[in-house]
This record gives structure tokens, C-alpha cells and sequence, in this order.
């Protein structure tokens, strides 16, 4: 279902924002998700098929808590030894997606008294039957119009302010004739809204809320008659042209090594463009990490800080700081060695990038560059005539610089010849000089 999906151009960015946070599962950090956007554009479509990508887990086997089985953190199986664990046994099963509606309770999300054990004739006991977020330990929890639910649902609100909090995150279960449950969560939070309708944007209503998901993504329309045509084929059964992933890469991103050089770049976003939140830089860092690792690498590049930026950024801070800090890792990306100079002022400078010189006089890449484009260059001229050629290999070019058979004057040996006369203040010119009227012929 997922993989039979139409990417768009409106889209793409919650498809690839959906990918980083499932593959962010797999190192069991929570990396959280919200997609804003129009009515009817699909976010929902594509958060509920991504389901089907998520990679399965292990738990204790038959625990309603999914404990895995090296740290079993429910009731029931804490403080097991590892040969009780493997005495109860485990088993694989799909990663839980569960979701919290409009009309859900505080019982429903965060655990009650189990009635069904408490009315039991024969063995009656006040036990703790687990709601939606402890049964989506390991797993992902939905929440679709989430900007209503934080305008209904203040106290659902506060909950999922715990879970989120903290990477793990926590929850803590008070019902009368129960003791106090208190239990870490590792559960990865995927919303969506319709910030044009009533109440508004997340962080509007919010602010604290918005500020706990790690991306937000805002959906577009598709602007492409193709993908319009491939979604109305696709309803009426028929191929569509999918550009569809095979499946998410999956990995441990904490493998994806980022050096002291970009952390000293995260450093400067946080400081120069004046963020409010540690959490933006702390999720902009995962984010690269998760981007790499899709891309197949072990090492995070500043591509892959602004590829994601946008993603972690935009609901953290406006246009302009956002469109600033593009800029400026535009602006890095391929000088890493001059960045690095210009925000570590304390640290000794870089030794001149020069190669030593090679045959032909020709030194470092610049030299070697110039010799291949002559080559091509001379390579594609048309032939002439050999009379015309031979007084052409002959000859030599103006300016002092060293003329090649193929009649093409080399830079890098040319004379720089400086200007004939010194240059004059203004002020000392004579006005004529520089002020002309409509029957003048001077120029400036």
C-alpha cells in the first residue's frame, strides 16, 4: 500500500520525513511527526500506509506492554532474571500502531483499573488494565487533527507532554486502590492538522506541544497534471506510475558519525540565528544522521543538516531566520575547511591547498582543470586548412601568455600587466571629466 503511493512534489517532504522517523524506530528513539496542511491532500493516507514499513519487534511473549526481552521495563516482567524471561519465552511481532481519537479519555490513552479482574468471582484484584500509549511502547502512536485535540483535550494534552518530554519519555498511572504505576515509554508520536481550520495551528493553540515534535512537514497539493492523472487511475484500479520506494533503510543512526567540525556548525545555527529551543538542534543533529543513513552513508555531510533543516526548523522559527540559516549552510557546503576557520577563530589555520607542480608547469587541480578543458576544447575545433594551421602553431598570443599548438592561451602562464596610469581620486578630476551633458560624447 505504501509503496503504490503517488509522490508528488507536494508530498515528498512527508514521505521522506515519514522514512527518517521510522528508521529512527530501529534505534528506539522516538523521533516525532507532524504534517499540516490543507483538507484532503492525503496526510493521513500516508501516515496510516506507512504502517505496513514499520519493522516488526520482539517482545516477552504475550506481554500486553511489549517488554523486549533484554529490558523488561511492565509490571509483570520487571525484575525477571534472563532465565525467567526465556522460561515465559518471545516472540516477534508487527511494530504496534495504535491511535488516540477526538472522543478518547484519560483512561483509554493512559491506563485504568481492569474491571474484568476486578469483578472476577473466583480471583478478584485491583490491576492496572494498560491504555493506548503503554500498548504502543516500541511503536507508533497517531493522532489525527491534533491541534482539536490539544483545543478539547488539555488534560490528553499533559500526557503526551510527559511521553514526548523525554527520549524515553514517561507516564504515570493514579487510580484509587492502585498503587502508582509509574513506567518509561518509548513511543514515537505521528499527528496531523488542518491549520486553516478552527482552532488554528498546533502552535498557536499549543506552542509547547508543537515544540516537542522533532519534524513538521507542510503538505502540499500536487502542482503536476501527471500525478493528478496516476491518483485517479490508481482509484479506478488501474497501473499507476509510482516512484515509489522499495522500503525504508533501516539502521542504528547513532552509527553515523558527525564530526566536531559540524557540530561546531549546529553550535552556530543555535547561537547566531538566535533559536529558543536546545530541542531544534538536538533534532536537527538525529535528523542528519537519519539522512545519511538513508543515503547510504556512515558520515553526515552539511547536505544532509540542510536537506532535513527545513523539516525541524520551520515550526521553530520564521522565514526569514529559517530561509538565513539555508544561506548560510549553502554557503558551507563545498568549503567545509574556510567554515570551519571563520566559527573556531581560536583554532590554528589551515595550510594552502596547493599541490606541488607536475610536468608541463601546470600546478595544483586549477592546472590539471585547464588542461583538460584545452584538450577538449581543441579536440572539437574544426580542422583547417594546413597552411592556416601551421602559422597558427607558430604564433603567440597577446598579453605575454605562452601559446599552445591548439592556438589557446594559457592562464596560468599568462603576464598580469599592471594599469598604465595610477589611479586618481575623483576630487581631483576636473568635473568634464566625469560629468557629461546630451552634447557630450564623455562617458563615465
Amino acid at each position: 500500500m505504501y509503496n503504490r503511493l503517488v509522490r508528488h512534489n507536494g508530498n515528498n517532504d512527508l514521505f521522506r520525513a515519514v522514512e527518517l522517523s521510522a528508521a529512527a524506530l530501529t534505534s528506539r528513539h522516538p523521533f516525532h511527526l507532524h504534517a499540516e496542511g490543507l483538507r484532503g491532500t492525503g496526510k493521513t493516507t500516508i501516515l496510516r500506509a506507512a504502517a505496513s514499513q514499520l519493522p516488526p519487534i520482539v517482545r516477552v511473549r504475550g506481554c500486553v506492554y511489549n517488554c523486549h526481552p533484554a529490558w523488561p521495563h511492565c509490571p509483570e516482567h520487571k525484575g525477571l532474571d534472563a532465565a525467567a524471561i526465556e522460561r515465559i519465552g518471545r516472540e516477534i511481532v508487527p511494530c504496534p500502531f495504535l491511535e488516540i481519537s477526538q472522543s478518547a479519555k484519560v483512561g483509554t490513552v493512559l491506563g485504568s483499573i481492569d474491571l474484568a479482574r476486578l469483578v472476577d468471582r473466583r480471583r478478584p484484584a485491583a490491576a492496572l488494565l494498560p491504555g493506548t500509549i503503554l500498548q504502543a511502547h516500541r511503536g507508533v502512536v497517531f493522532i489525527d487533527e491534533v491541534n482539536r485535540l490539544a483545543d478539547t483535550g488539555p488534560e490528553l494534552v499533559d500526557v503526551l507532554l510527559d511521553v514526548m518530554g523525554t527520549k524515553p519519555g514517561r507516564v504515570q498511572v493514579e487510580e484509587t486502590g492502585l498503587p502508582v504505576v509509574e513506567m518509561p515509554v518509548e513511543v514515537t508520536v505521528w499527528a496531523a492538522s488542518n491549520p486553516d481550520e478552527e482552532p488554528g495551528a498546533l502552535a498557536q493553540v499549543r506552542r509547547q506541544l508543537a515544540d516537542r515534535f522533532d519534524l513538521v512537514v507542510n503538505m502540499g497539493r500536487p502542482s503536476e497534471y501527471r500525478a493528478v492523472t496516476a491518483m485517479l487511475a490508481k482509484r479506478e484500479g488501474e497501473a499507476s506510475q509510482v516512484a515509489g520506494a522499495a522500503g525504508f533503510r533501516l539502521g542504528d543512526f547513532r552509527g553515523a558519525e558527525v564530526g566536531d567540525e559540524l557540530r561546531t556548525v549546529l553550535a552556530s545555527i543555535y547561537i547566531d540565528f538566535n533559536l529558543e529551543s536546545l530541542r531544534a538542534i538536538e533534532g536537527l543533529e538525529t535528523a542528519a544522521r537519519l539522512a545519511a543513513i538513508q543515503a547510504g552513508r556512515r558520515k553526515v555531510l552539511t547536505e544532509d543538516v540542510a536537506l532535513v533543516a527545513p523539516l525541524v526548523l520551520g515550526h521553530r522559527t520564521d522565514n526569514a531566520t529559517l530561509a538565513g540559516i539555508l544561506k548560510y549552510l549553502q554557503a558551507l557546503d563545498g568549503k567545509r575547511e574556510a567554515a570551519i576557520e571563520a566559527v573556531e577563530p581560536g583554532k590554528p589555520q589551515a595550510k594552502a591547498r596547493t599541490e606541488p607542480t607536475e610536468a608541463g608547469g601546470a600546478t595544483s587541480r586549477w592546472g590539471r582543470w585547464w588542461e583538460e578543458f584545452r584538450r577538449r576544447l581543441a579536440a572539437g575545433r574544426p580542422k583547417r586548412e594546413a597552411a592556416e594551421g601551421s602559422g597558427a602553431a607558430q604564433g603567440t598570443t597577446g598579453g605575454g601568455a605562452a601559446s599552445t599548438a591548439s592556438g589557446i592561451a594559457d592562464p596560468t602562464h599568462a603576464v598580469i600587466v599592471a594599469p598604465p596610469c595610477a589611479a586618481v581620486p575623483l576630487s581631483e578630476l576636473p568635473a568634464d571629466k566625469y560629468v557629461g551633458g546630451e552634447d557630450s560624447n564623455s562617458h563615465v
